[in-house]
């Protein structure tokens, strides 16, 4: 992409030390960011979107780095290359929030009598595996659930009303395989399909 043209409609010092630099850190926002959710997805099994993400991300940095090129000499445009690198890792990693990838498994160990809390989360449709421990305090029960990321929150939600100080871990699960998922709405992965049947045409 050549931005010659548009230095003609701009002073050239403007062009050169503020528009430029600008564009510079807004490409490099951009591509951080979608390098960022595609190491984080390929983390996740989301391996066939890797591809994809990375022609767009390497197509925008190649665009900023060739507008550098011209004028190695423009510090603001190496400020601007770095800085925009920085800003895209905390962008991207906060969309990958939002999208709430992958899937999780939640491990509590209630400080009381589970009976309730089990009963309401499998009337929910969630699966729960209950299992005989030994705590710090005396025998006691744990449960697991395994559910999408994005229902994370709403079970240590219901974990909390029924068992408040209830001790609990959240752990990142890559593949999951067989058992039982809850709400049968539409997900992520179901939006993400049809880039992952493209790649594999």
């Amino acid at each position: 992409m050549n931005f010659d043209y548009f230095s003609g409609l701009f002073d050239h010092t403007v062009f050169s030390y503020v528009i430029l630099p600008l564009l510079i850190f807004c490409f490099r926002i951009i591509d951080q960011s979608i390098g960022t959710v595609r190491l984080i997805f390929s983390a996740k099994g989301l391996k066939n979107l890797a591809p994809l993400f990375a022609f767009f991300e390497s197509f925008i940095w190649l665009l900023a780095i060739s507008q550098i090129m011209k004028d190695v000499s423009n510090i603001f445009m190496y400020v601007a290359f770095a800085g925009g690198y920085a800003t895209g890792n905390y962008f991207g990693i906060l969309l990958e929030e939002k999208l709430s990838v992958g899937n999780v498994v939640i491990r509590v160990i209630p400080m009381k009598d589970t009976t309730a809390l089990i009963a309401y989360l499998r009337s929910q449709g969630y699966g729960v595996t209950v299992v005989d421990v030994d705590g710090s305090l005396g025998p006691t029960k744990m449960l697991f659930t395994t559910v999408r990321r994005r229902e994370a929150k709403t079970i240590i939600t219901i974990v909390n009303e029924y068992n408040p100080n209830a001790f609990y871990t959240i752990d990142e699960v890559k593949i999951v395989g067989g058992g039982y998922f809850a709400h049968k709405s539409k997900s992520i992965f179901s939006m993400l399909n049809p880039f992952q049947r493209m790649v594999k045409a």
